[in-house]
């Protein structure tokens, strides 16, 4: 019953709804649809002078002007207070008539008996702070780490890269990450970036605002040993080099 008042109410919503924005701009003689027209026209040619001054002006002007406008509108009070009206019909249905979950298990699973080795990552992750590989000789193991603020320093000098793909991935909210590759090594990187700097190699990017980018190395595809690096960065500055 409750499915049926539910499903109801929502075209009871919708319906009303349109017919207060009919009624507001009717009784407004049109200028609330005018202003939102003019809002909706600030929006569409300041996006497109964005990189102007005058062009940011203009789209923040409309942003904010369709925003308070649609903000007074006794439509979309209307509409906040239907939700609150749902949600409290909601949990009061869910008071009365609570769900009750029966596990289900099916033993789909046998027992392995293969053995598992767990072994220890050259880095963790942290939240705070610089990760840095061992400056000492140490075992490769991929590398998969993330963090909040802190720089990353990978040195793949100090250690023996098997035959086939390692894998280095790095996924940072703010903070540089430098990586340090054997000039013997093939290399693909997909480096992904909302503002920082990319250097890899001899190829340098100053500026790269928002980009996903793709490199890698003429040999990588048919290279019996390579490196594939994935690093996903909010704001900071990519260096990869050769030692």
């Amino acid at each position: 019953m409750f499915n049926r008042l539910r499903s109801d109410g929502i075209s009871w919503i919708i319906l009303i709804g349109t017919l207060l924005i009919l009624l507001e701009v009717s009784f407004y003689d049109g200028g609330v649809l005018v202003f939102l027209f003019l809002a909706a026209f600030a929006i569409y040619f300041g996006r497109k002078k964005l990189h102007k001054k005058s062009g940011k002006i203009l789209f923040w002007f409309g942003v904010i002007s369709l925003g308070i406008n649609i903000f007074n509108t006794v439509a979309f009070k209307f509409l906040l207070f239907a939700i609150l009206i749902f949600i409290i019909m909601r949990f009061a249905d869910s008071k009365k008539h609570p769900k009750y979950i029966a596990p289900d298990i099916k033993e789909t699973f046998t027992q392995s008996q293969e053995p598992l080795i767990m072994k220890k990552a050259a880095l963790q992750n942290e939240w705070f702070g610089t990760k840095r590989t061992p400056e000492d000789v140490f075992e490769w193991n991929d590398i998969n780490i993330q963090g909040i603020i802190g720089d990353s320093v990978i040195d793949m000098g100090n250690t023996v890269l098997p035959k086939g793909t390692s894998v280095v991935s790095v996924r940072n909210i703010l903070g540089n990450v430098e990586i340090l590759v054997p000039y013997e090594v093939e290399v693909s990187i997909h480096h992904s970036v909302l503002a920082g700097s990319i250097e890899i190699f001899e190829s340098v990017e100053p500026k790269a605002i928002n980009q996903s980018l793709y490199y890698q190395t003429p040999g990588y595809e048919t290279a019996g040993q390579r490196v594939k690096i994935v690093t996903s960065l909010w704001i900071g500055d990519l260096e990869v080099k050769r030692i």
